[in-house]
């Protein structure tokens, strides 16, 4: 019989649609809970573990306690070795142990959910020594040891046990400094490198910086869409450097990596959670600006939880705009734009083509796929 381990960060990805950007430390944790935030790694997780459904008569999943794994593993009905721990906290010490256990256990491959923060876990924990693929829920991925949603990465690991997938590959594990995420700097450091499956379709690329020469492409971008806003209409305006670059443009101020909403040329909201943004779009004329993530393509779903599908059934695909500088699409390398809001009705809605401004009164068409 096959061994399949899982691990779940239960409160990854809790801090993104309260607008906390992560959920490093018992502190923001509990802030994250005060503001209504909601766990979602245990439904990402089972919606990775359905597309291996079918193999449950020939794999065992060794997984940690409760909503470490154990929970989501047996309400699907696989076989399942519980990993006990002592000192239960749901916390990354744990992840860590459990790692380490499973290195015991002869497992084929080791499938975690979570963000940056717990790919970091895994690697203290196994290094290099088995087989890894991370389920994407946590806030910031820059680690490119994620399949790009839950559903790829359980067709990778489908993939990977029948062999369909017999190549790995050696990925980065880099985070950030969170405290500093929230001040709007970035800070990534290198922590290791975990093995997974090559699949370079359904595995997720490194986020890329964005070099100095963008500012002038950035710059146009910005007062295009300045010159074009309507009057009486809300602007929500999501991270990145080139959407910023439309609030400089208006001689704004911004949160870089937090959610603006401005109208009629004028700041209503810095640093919007979902709950403001709601507030503000219900009843009034909306638009949502947005850029995709450098290296990564990530239009909804990294960075920007806060834009949660709730968000998108109320704005609607036709009133958001996708500003992009070419640079950042040419990096691509002809991948498609990504769409990951935790809702199949709103990511099919999106998928598709979408215009992208990539310049002063300059266009291009784009492929979206969730």
């Amino acid at each position: 019989m096959i061994k399949i381990g899982l691990i779940i960060n239960p409160i990854a990805g809790m801090g993104g649609s309260v607008g906390l950007k992560g959920t490093d430390g018992e502190e923001i944790v509990e802030k994250a809970i005060s503001l209504g935030a909601k766990p979602k790694s245990s439904i990402k997780a089972i919606i990775a573990l359905e597309q291996i459904e079918n193999l449950k008569e020939d794999i065992k999943i060794v997984t940690g306690p409760k909503d470490m794994g154990e929970n989501e593993a047996k309400k699907l009905g696989f076989n399942v070795e519980v990993i006990d721990i002592k000192n239960y906290r749901k916390n990354g010490i744990d992840t860590v142990n459990i790692c380490k256990e499973m290195l015991k256990k002869n497992i084929e491959i080791i499938l975690f959910v979570g963000g940056d923060g717990t790919a970091r876990d895994v690697y203290e924990g196994v290094g290099d020594k088995t087989i890894t693929l991370g389920i994407p829920s946590g806030v910031k991925i820059h680690s490119p040891v994620y399949a790009i949603n839950p559903k790829s990465a359980g067709v990778v690991a489908y993939k990977y046990i029948t062999q369909k997938i017999k190549s790995t590959i050696m990925r980065e594990v880099v985070d950030l400094d969170e405290t500093m995420y929230r001040e709007g700097r970035v800070n990534t450091k290198l922590y290791g490198y975990l093995r997974v499956p090559l699949d370079n379709e359904a595995i997720q690329n490194k986020k890329a910086p964005t070099p100095l020469s963008e500012e002038c492409a950035q710059k146009s971008i910005g007062l295009f869409i300045a010159d074009n806003m309507e009057k009486d209409t809300i602007y929500i305006i999501g991270p990145g450097t080139t959407t910023k670059a439309i609030l400089d443009t208006l001689n704004l101020e911004s949160t870089l990596l937090g959610v603006d909403i401005i109208k009629n040329k004028k700041i209503i909201k810095l640093d919007a959670n979902e709950a403001d943004i709601l507030k503000f779009i219900r009843g009034n004329k909306t638009k949502l600006i947005i850029t995709p993530t450098g290296g990564q393509g990530y239009l909804l779903g990294r960075g920007n939880q806060q834009i949660s599908y709730k968000v998108i059934k109320e704005i609607n695909k036709e009133n958001i705009l996708v500003v992009s500088t070419l640079y950042k699409i040419k990096s691509l390398k002809f991948k498609p734009l990504y769409i990951d809001t935790s809702n199949e009705e709103v990511d099919n809605m999106l998928s598709g083509y979408i215009k992208v401004i990539i310049g002063y009164k300059d266009e291009i068409m784009y492929k979206v796929k969730n």
